[in-house]
């Protein structure tokens, strides 16, 4: 019998109240509430893309800007991926995808090593996406990687349209980490000749 791989995570800061509940092998569903429409969005269609169920909930300072609310909730999936994962006995470890968004190609790579690396090679061109500072999507994966101990490597090979890139990134993490956390049925143990991950 599987052990369900889940987790719940909270976070308290002077600049935001989270709540976040993951489960790796779900089905896709989400109920979001971050108070940022945009990664509302992105996060939702992570959940969907990765089959993950996932919730969250965040009380920030928005009225500051987006910046607080968007890096420490990528703190908490990352904490939340490595709680549900427990010791990684059985899993793929390692996944990636090259994913089209209409003009856009997106490549995410990633290994669920125990070590945190992030190479985000993907400019967005303009400044923002509605309301949404575009940068805060790196800062996002950068947040999320650090805490999750992943090499994390995003490549925009191209791509015109800034909503298009991130959603691609967005999409592509998610089925990189997918596969990534899938069990393999021949990977009986921790996949590394450390014996630890």
């Amino acid at each position: 019998m599987t052990t369900l791989r889940s987790a719940v995570i909270g976070r308290q800061t002077a600049e935001t109240k989270i709540s976040l509940e993951l489960n790796i092998d779900g089905s896709g569903s989400s109920q979001i509430s971050t108070g940022v429409g945009f990664l509302d969005h992105m996060l939702t269609l992570f959940a969907k893309h990765g089959l993950f169920d996932l919730q969250v909930t965040c009380d920030g300072d928005t009225q500051v800007d987006a910046h607080h609310t968007t890096e420490d909730i990528g703190i908490c999936l990352g904490q939340a991926f490595v709680q549900a994962l427990g010791d990684k006995r059985g899993i793929t470890r390692y996944g990636h995808m090259v994913l089209p968004m209409e003009e856009t190609l997106v490549t995410v790579a990633v290994d669920l090593s125990g070590r945190n690396y992030v190479v985000f090679n993907a400019p967005i061109a303009s400044p923002k996406i509605g309301e949404f500072d575009s940068e805060l999507i790196e800062d996002f994966w950068y947040a999320f990687a650090s805490n999750a101990l992943c090499n994390f490597h995003v490549l925009l090979h191209y791509g015109r349209n800034s909503h298009h890139v991130a959603e691609g990134i967005f999409k592509a993490s998610a089925r990189a980490l997918r596969i990534a956390t899938t069990l393999d049925s021949r990977q009986t143990d921790i996949p590394s000749t450390k014996g630890t991950l």
